[in-house]
């Protein structure tokens, strides 16, 4: 009951954190929409909490799985963008 009402105070305030967060730092790595992917993040994160809360038979697997799906979808997005056009040198550890 307790994690309930916790879940349930701090899901929208971390929601908005990682909407905040993540469009400043599409922004500041120059990813292109970067309010299409703080909405990616966000949205699935607040699914995820709400299926936590409403529906008793999800789950928890599932529950972290939907949570998780927009963080990793523009973590994939982020490493895409912020790669090198140069081919890869054999015998080199990229920096």
């Amino acid at each position: 009951m307790v994690l309930d009402l916790l879940v349930a105070v701090l899901g929208p305030v971390v929601t908005g954190t990682l909407f905040g967060a993540t469009y400043w730092d599409a922004t500041r790595v120059d990813i292109s929409r970067p309010l299409l992917w703080a909405a990616i993040v966000a949205i699935p994160f607040a699914i995820g909490v709400g299926l936590y809360l409403f529906v008793a038979a999800a789950p928890m697997t599932g529950v972290i799985m939907t949570a998780n799906t927009g963080l990793v979808l523009y973590g994939f997005e982020r490493e895409v963008v912020s790669e090198d056009d140069e081919p890869a040198e054999p015998g080199e550890l990229p920096e």
